[in-house]
């Protein structure tokens, strides 16, 4: 189903073509042995073990031109399948270690890349920087400088992923205010492992509009009609909720059934290599599943560009382009 395509939840690492970290770990002479299965693809058996092996991953990005290298390769690959806007998570922690002078020249690097994307493929890129929650409050914080530093017409919202279970919302409140003061529009993952508690907690807390994941809200039907009353975005990414077991297939996903009791939610790949899957797959197991059609996927793509952290002026390019680009 080729229609273009507006993405919001994306990993720029998590989205590295397992032949891409293969061949920059080869030029480097690292040893990353153990996270490819005998195909070549990404091998992990649940979701400590994927952190570990995207970790592993990302050690091979060592330097800014890596990831002007890994940007051009991930947006050509998310063009392809019929991307015209996406926002991906760029952490500090992997790129300079949250060293505010290094960090502006991965983030320089970064964008130079989406430029060179845009004009060849007419993809946009935007940042959303990232806490890696697992790392802790005191590390968020300094990731929370480097973002604050750095906002801007590129780097558009701060967000939080990493393992769900670790801490609570509250113990990054400080993080998530400065990024808001700094103009910086929020979101965090939250109900995918935590379950709904922790969509419930993460809205209170840090205040987001938009939350990554956030599908066990299913759980609690008043806070499914809470999220619906307050507007709240779910990023879902339903091939990576079943890619690692959090669902037994795609119509036991509950995408269908938060959108029938007005949430409002968009659809992303997450990690796309790393769970087998593109924004093209997602919308045609989603039309498999649900019998969505044509116009289904159109309204769930304002819906993304609406909730979009771009400026107004970008917004509204990409909504003509929505509606211009149907094939």
């Amino acid at each position: 189903m080729m229609l273009p395509k507006v993405e919001l939840h994306h990993h720029l690492e998590g989205g590295a073509p397992p032949a891409f970290i293969r061949g920059l770990a080869a030029q480097k002479k690292m040893d990353i042995g153990g996270i490819f299965d005998e195909r070549g693809n990404y091998a992990f058996r649940d979701f400590l073990q994927f952190l570990k092996v995207y970790e592993a991953a990302t050690g091979t990005l060592r330097t800014p031109e890596d990831y002007h290298r890994l940007t051009l390769a991930v947006l050509e690959e998310a063009a392809a399948s019929g991307v015209i806007y996406l926002e991906s998570f760029l952490s500090p922690d992997f790129c300079g270690g949250r060293d505010l002078s290094a960090w502006r020249e991965y983030l320089h690097a970064i964008r130079e890349a989406a430029e060179a994307a845009e004009r060849k493929d007419g993809i946009v890129l935007r940042g959303i920087a990232t806490v890696i929650r697992h790392f802790g409050p005191d590390k968020a914080r300094e990731t929370a400088l480097c973002a604050a530093e750095t906002a801007g017409d590129f780097l558009r919202g701060f967000g939080m992923a990493g393992d769900e279970m670790r801490g609570k919302p509250k113990d990054f409140a400080w993080s998530f205010d400065m990024a808001r003061e700094a103009g910086l529009r929020l979101t965090s993952h939250a109900g995918e492992w935590g379950g709904p508690e922790s969509v419930r907690d993460t809205i209170r807390d840090l205040r987001v509009e938009r939350v990554g994941h956030g599908v066990r809200a299913i759980e609690d039907l008043a806070l499914v009609d809470e999220l619906a009353e307050k507007g709240i975005v779910l990023e879902c990414c339903p091939g990576s909720n079943i890619a690692l077991g959090l669902y037994p297939s795609w119509r036991a996903h509950p995408i269908a059934r938060l959108h029938d009791r007005g949430v409002k939610v968009t659809i992303s790949t997450d990690d796309p290599p790393f769970f087998g899957t593109s924004m093209e797959r997602e919308y045609t197991r989603l039309a498999e599943a649900f019998d969505w059609d044509e116009g289904m996927f159109m309204s769930l793509a304002r819906t993304a560009a609406d909730a979009a952290f771009c400026d107004d002026e970008t917004r509204d390019k990409i909504l003509k382009r929505l509606e211009k680009e149907v094939v």
